[in-house]
């Protein structure tokens, strides 16, 4: 706890964005707990930067809502911090209390400047490492003792800390989205990293209580690492099926395995258009340079992008459409790239079922394994179904299980994490999946 008091002056850059403004939330939280236990002997200031106005209003709105929700659920905690308030006594006024005082302690700016007097940088700005090295080179000029905390999914910090000569004062801290309900924390030190500074972010993220899982600094990380891995396989697997069918169908048959057969929470296509395509996109190609021997690249996601089919959220968090088509939630069509528009579902579904031939005798899904007491044993004797049928659909998911343990296990091949439990960790927390990609169910 002694090391959060250097939470008193802090800054988020990109504050009112998809990632920004669940850090901003977390990092509120965080001074609020501390200013009401008397951990600071001055005015804290949490300084939300973004270049958009509208933006900001709309993070202050959210914000708001935010604390309520967090003082509703934990209103007795917080009427212990306003014990010599006997005015504040009623549960409506400890709450109106503690959003105010939290609301007070945050200034909502699209200045640059007010970072310049901040101990603690947290930068969650858009994957482009040349705007980040820019933004932070900047900072440093007029705010030599900065430490810098980095959002970046893929970006090895190492190109960022040299570009700078930040000499150690940087550190990636890789929050999932969205960060408020997320557990999993991410933290990528490099060989030079501030003692002080890693020692402050474990105990920060442990004060949010966040599961934390260390990397190494290499292009991608453990996440997306597998993740973007993942995604091109699919990709390629898709076009494989597509010189049989067509790519709209491809896509539904691939997207359908990867959820149905391979328990998951959404498939693999859903997942990119969560994440965005232009995302997905970005972080391949910053992956890219430092693996010259892949090919982490696919034309036909290029050509979503070129297409500005990207996927990704709208302000009010429903789904935009990418590869698919959504209507209140849901998956009603998919984009055909060729004839650049969508194609409904139901036009392609029979003859998909019919290539894909024949299914479990027992399907499951993903919400009922999350629910089971003995998901071990429910999966176990679903995926031996799987492997002793003999269809496309169950032969595909069966590669795919295998390729995507041989992705993780090369991560810890390449130290990349440093356990097989740990990538089990991030997929199964980070990405919500049933069970790890290191496990018994596939060879």
């Amino acid at each position: 706890m002694e090391k959060l008091s250097q939470l008193e002056n802090i800054s988020v850059l990109g504050a009112a964005g998809k990632m920004g403004s669940g850090i901003t939330v977390l990092l509120a939280l965080e001074l609020g707990k501390l200013k009401l236990e008397r951990k600071f002997e001055k005015t804290a200031v949490l300084n939300a930067i973004d270049l958009s106005q509208e933006a900001l209003a709309g993070l202050k709105s959210y914000l708001k809502n935010q604390l309520t929700k967090y003082a509703e659920k934990n209103t007795q905690k917080i009427k212990d911090w306003y014990r010599d308030k006997p005015e504040i006594a009623e549960n409506k006024e400890v709450i109106e209390a503690y959003v105010s005082d939290v609301m007070d302690m945050v200034c909502f700016t699209d200045r640059m400047e007010s970072a310049y007097n901040s101990k603690l940088i947290f930068e969650a700005i858009k994957e482009d490492r040349d705007l980040k090295i820019k933004i932070f080179s900047q900072i440093k000029e007029n705010n030599a003792d900065a430490w810098f905390l980095t959002n970046t999914s893929s970006i090895p910090i190492g190109s960022i800390e040299e570009a700078n000569n930040l000499k150690g004062s940087v550190l990636g801290y890789h929050f999932y989205n969205p960060p408020v309900i997320q557990k999993l924390l991410e933290i990528i030190k490099t060989d030079n990293t501030n003692s002080e500074l890693f020692d402050f972010a474990l105990e920060l993220g442990k004060s949010m209580r966040k599961i934390l899982i260390e990397s190494k600094d290499v292009a991608g990380f453990i996440g997306n690492g597998h993740f973007m891995r993942d995604a091109i396989y699919a990709l390629h697997a898709a076009a494989e099926l597509s010189a049989e069918s067509n790519w709209p169908k491809a896509v539904y048959m691939m997207d359908t395995i990867c959820r149905d057969l391979l328990v998951r929470p959404m498939g693999i296509f859903q997942l990119m258009d969560y994440v965005g395509i232009d995302v997905t996109k970005f972080i391949l190609s910053s992956m890219q340079p430092y693996f010259p021997e892949e090919k982490l690249y696919h034309k036909n996601l290029d050509k979503m992008f070129e297409l500005s089919v990207i996927g990704g959220q709208h302000s009010d968090g429903s789904q935009k459409d990418g590869f698919f088509k959504y209507e209140k939630g849901k998956i009603t069509h998919v984009f055909d790239i060729f004839k650049e528009k969508y194609i409904e579902i139901s036009e392609i579904k029979e003859d998909c079922d019919k290539t894909l031939g024949d299914l479990p005798s027992e399907m499951i899904n993903w919400k009922q394994v999350m629910k089971s007491e003995n998901k071990d044993e429910l999966l176990s004797k679903f995926f031996e179904t799987v492997h002793n049928t003999n269809s496309m659909a169950c032969n595909i998911a069966t590669a795919y299980g295998n390729r995507s343990m041989k992705i993780a296990k090369n991560l810890v091949k390449n130290e990349v994490a440093k356990s097989t439990d740990d990538i089990n960790t991030v997929m199964k927390t980070g990405f919500f999946h049933a069970y790890g990609p290191v496990n018994e169910y596939f060879k």
